[in-house]
């Protein structure tokens, strides 16, 4: 394809790109997540292995979820936390 042709396909050629591009690359992604599970399916501690797994799997979705779903406190709420400290603390 030539460059002048490239370019008249514009946003839409791009969109294309990036879609075949994310096809591509989740394809492969699957490819080795089988050959590494095959492997894993082939040792003998298959079973503590997946209970690890388990483990670190809850760990992180525990984590992603206070750091996503946590709702920050509100600024005014920190402004007055901190010039009530203050004032409890004797400074004005």
């Amino acid at each position: 394809m030539t460059r002048e042709a490239e370019r008249c396909r514009g946003l839409e050629g791009q969109a294309v790109l990036l879609a075949a591009g994310l096809a591509d690359l989740a394809v492969s992604t699957v490819g080795s997540a089988v050959g590494t599970v095959r492997g894993l399916l082939r040792r003998s501690d298959a079973a503590e292995l997946a209970a690890e797994a388990e483990h670190e799997l809850t760990a992180r979705g525990r984590l992603a979820l206070d750091r996503y779903a946590a709702v920050p406190p509100a600024h005014l709420e920190i402004l007055a936390r901190h010039a009530q400290a203050r004032r409890a603390a004797g400074g004005v």
